[in-house]
């Protein structure tokens, strides 16, 4: 990291599981999401489990981007017709993050193969927030947050807020 790239900014998260199925008790992806951002001394700010809805969705984006600057949506990113937190998501987008996604299938390749083409992650800035859309499996869960997200937060809201 260059000096001067990063500024002294405070990370806040919300994390917002999208599934149809899923309760808070039995959200493993967003444990795991909740306990690699607290231990990075990133506080949550919100959770919510929200079902597979595009509008149950945008509504629980606008209440994220009043309470945190990284936004995650896990789950909802994939070929099913239920999948719609792309959809969902991504008009709303002033700028993405084409990398993130990328590199996302890139690791993802790495470890699983082929199958890592069904992913849908995207990452973007809305209004100098960062805000992520990864797959809800537990395993895509923790290396999009462990792996690229934690590590380049500060960078990225940094360079949002410019």
């Amino acid at each position: 990291m260059k000096p001067g790239h990063e500024l002294p900014v405070i990370i806040t998260a919300a994390v917002i599981t999208v599934s149809s199925t899923r309760t808070p008790e039995t959200d493993e992806s967003g444990s795991i999401i909740k306990n690699l951002l607290t231990t990075n001394n990133i506080p949550i700010t919100l959770y919510l489990v929200v079902p597979d809805d595009i509008s149950c969705i945008q509504d629980s984006l606008q209440a994220a981007l009043k309470e945190a600057t990284c936004i995650i949506f896990c789950g909802g990113t994939g070929l099913t017709r239920d999948d719609c937190t792309i959809e969902a998501i991504s008009p709303h987008l002033q700028k993405q993050i084409d990398g993130f996604g990328e590199l996302f299938r890139w690791r993802s390749y790495q470890q699983i193969g082929t199958p890592s083409i069904l992913s849908r992650a995207i990452a973007g800035i809305i209004n100098s927030r960062a805000v992520f859309c990864i797959p809800g499996s537990p395993h895509a869960a923790q290396l999009a947050v462990e792996e690229l997200i934690i590590p380049e937060i500060r960078h990225i809201i940094s360079h949002a807020r410019r």
